[in-house]
C-alpha cells in the first residue's frame, strides 16, 4: 500500500502492486494529461472518453461496462468517500499520482450502473491577469468584508476565478485566508497571507460543520467552495454580515438569478428575512461563462454587479428585475454587463459575433454594441 503526504488519501494497491483495472485508470489519466484535456468521462457502454476544449473525444475501443467502472475508479477513492458510494451510490473525492498531478473524481450510477467522471485540477495557482476577465473583477480581491458570489454553470471556471482572487490577496495583502472544499482543487502556498484549506469529508464533515469552525479561527477571508445548502448560506450571510469577506460559488447565470436560488432555497416563510440578509451581506455577484476562442481554447465572458444602495432596496423588495439595470448605473464601482463584456472579446477577436449573440442575455443590447463598434 502507498499513501501520499495525507495519510487519509490512499491509493489501495494489491499486494503485488498496483491491480490492472487501476494500471488502466493511470493510463486514461495519462493520456488526459498528455492532450491537456479537461475531464475523463466513462460510462457504460460506451468507450473511456475526454473532454478538449469543451469537445468530447474517445481514446478507449472497447465499449465500458458498469463493473470496468467501478473496479478502476472504487480502489482511488478515499476511505470517506468509498463509504459514501455505498450508502448512497454518489461519491467524491480527490486522487494524488505522484509524477503525474491531482483529479477530482466523481463517482456515480446512471440506470443502475456505475459511472465516473475525473477533473484533471491544475498543478500550478492561476493568475488573475491571466484568466483575460475584465480589469475591474480584480477589485474584488481588495474589498474588506462583504459576501462575494461567483455565479456560472458547471465548467465555467468560477472554481479557477475564486483561485486566482485568493491568489491575488496572497500576494498582495497580509490576511488570514480559510478556505473550504470539496475537494481541494488548487494547492496554495503561503505568501503574504496565510493559507489553511480545509477539505470535506478528511478534514470536516460538511460544508456547514467546517464554515462555522472557520469563524472560530479569526479568518480575514473565508472561501466556501460551494454554497450547497439553506445551512451553509446562511452561515455565509451571518459571517459576511459580521465583518468577514466571504467568497464563494452558485450555480446562477446572473445577479437576479444568485438572488432568487438563495432566497428560494428556504422556506417560503423565511425567504423575506434571507433577502434582508442579503442585502446587507451582499458586496458583488459576479457571474461568467466559457465562449469558444477564435485562436483555440475558451475565453470568459463575465457580468459584474457591485452592490450598492440601489441593488440591495432592489433586492429587499424582491424586484430582481431591476438589477440588471444597477449594473449601468454603478459602472464607476466597477460593474459591467455581459454583453459590455462580449462586445469586447468580439472587438478583440478572441470570439465571433455569432458566438457572443448566441451567449447574450440581452442581444439587442450586444447588436447595437457590436454595430457601434462596426461588427
Amino acid at each position: 500500500m502507498t499513501a501520499d503526504a495525507n495519510p487519509a488519501r490512499v491509493q489501495l494497491i494489491h499486494s503485488d502492486g498496483p491491480s490492472p483495472a487501476t494500471l488502466q485508470l493511470h493510463s486514461w489519466l495519462e493520456e488526459l494529461v498528455a492532450r491537456k484535456g479537461s475531464d475523463l468521462i466513462l460510462v457504460p457502454n460506451a468507450p473511456a472518453a475526454i473532454r478538449l476544449e469543451g469537445a468530447m473525444v474517445s481514446i478507449g475501443s472497447e465499449p465500458l461496462t458498469g463493473e470496468d467502472i467501478q473496479d478502476a475508479i472504487l480502489p482511488a477513492l478515499a476511505a470517506h468517500a468509498r463509504e459514501s458510494y455505498e450508502a448512497s451510490h454518489i461519491a467524491d473525492s480527490s486522487y494524488r499520482i505522484e509524477g503525474l498531478g491531482r483529479f477530482r473524481i466523481n463517482l456515480h450510477h446512471e440506470r443502475g450502473r456505475a459511472a465516473a467522471t475525473v477533473r484533471a485540477l491544475p498543478t500550478k495557482v492561476p493568475q488573475l491577469a491571466d484568466l483575460r476577465l475584465p480589469a475591474s473583477v480584480a477589485g474584488l480581491a481588495k474589498l474588506n468584508r462583504g459576501l462575494v458570489i461567483v455565479g456560472g454553470a458547471t465548467g465555467a471556471g468560477k472554481t479557477t476565478t475564486l483561485a486566482a482572487l485568493v491568489n491575488e490577496i496572497n500576494q498582495n495583502e497580509a490576511r488570514h485566508i480559510v478556505t473550504i472544499e470539496d475537494p481541494i482543487e488548487y494547492e496554495h502556498a503561503h505568501d503574504r497571507s496565510v493559507i489553511e484549506q480545509v477539505e470535506i469529508g478528511i478534514d470536516a464533515p460538511d460544508f456547514p460543520t467546517a464554515l462555522r469552525a472557520a469563524l472560530r479561527q479569526a479568518p480575514d477571508v473565508i472561501v466556501v467552495g460551494e454554497m450547497r445548502d439553506p445551512e451553509t448560506a446562511r452561515i455565509a450571510l451571518a459571517a459576511a454580515e459580521t465583518g468577514h469577506l466571504v467568497f464563494t460559488t452558485l450555480h446562477t447565470t446572473d445577479a437576479a438569478s444568485t438572488v432568487s436560488r438563495i432566497a428560494d432555497s428556504f422556506p417560503q416563510e423565511r425567504q423575506h428575512t434571507v433577502r434582508a440578509e442579503m442585502a446587507m451581506a451582499l458586496a458583488a455577484m459576479l457571474t461568467q461563462t466559457l465562449i469558444p476562442g477564435r485562436k483555440g481554447g475558451r475565453v470568459p465572458a463575465a457580468e459584474l454587479l457591485m452592490v450598492g444602495y440601489g441593488a440591495r432596496a432592489h433586492i429587499r423588495k424582491n424586484s430582481l428585475q431591476h438589477l440588471h439595470q444597477e449594473i449601468t448605473m454603478t459602472r464607476k464601482q466597477g460593474s459591467f454587463t455581459l454583453e459590455e463584456s462580449l462586445a469586447q472579446l468580439v472587438a478583440q477577436a478572441d470570439i465571433s459575433r455569432e458566438d457572443a449573440m448566441v451567449r447574450a442575455i440581452h442581444a439587442d443590447d450586444l447588436d447595437v454594441m457590436l454595430k457601434g463598434k462596426g461588427f
